[in-house]
């Protein structure tokens, strides 16, 4: 069987919701702010870019922070061959 509440419990519980609703609603707006939901993209954005940049640099730099010679030798090669074979196309269609 239910207890029967008094009218002081009842508002009590009320006023409790009301704390919470506004507290909810607070938060709300918080987080749908433009400018809050423009400083989390730019955040985010730079999150990505830094780990984009780590991982990129990890194929380059060991762990122990010397240089992948190797790899770089082959990123130059990649870039002189792409370079080359740009001039080659282009004398090619002045023809």
């Amino acid at each position: 069987m239910a207890a029967t509440r008094t009218k002081a419990d009842i508002e009590a519980e009320i006023a409790a919701a009301r704390s919470r609703l506004a507290g909810n609603v607070e938060e709300l707006i918080t987080t749908v702010h433009p400018q809050a939901v423009k400083t989390r993209a730019i955040n985010d954005a730079k999150d990505f870019a830094a780990g984009e940049l780590n991982t990129a640099r990890s194929q380059f730099v060991d762990e122990f922070g010397n240089y992948k010679w190797d790899r770089i030798a082959y990123l130059a090669a990649a870039v002189i061959g792409t370079v080359a074979f740009v001039g080659v196309l282009k004398s090619i269609v002045r023809r």
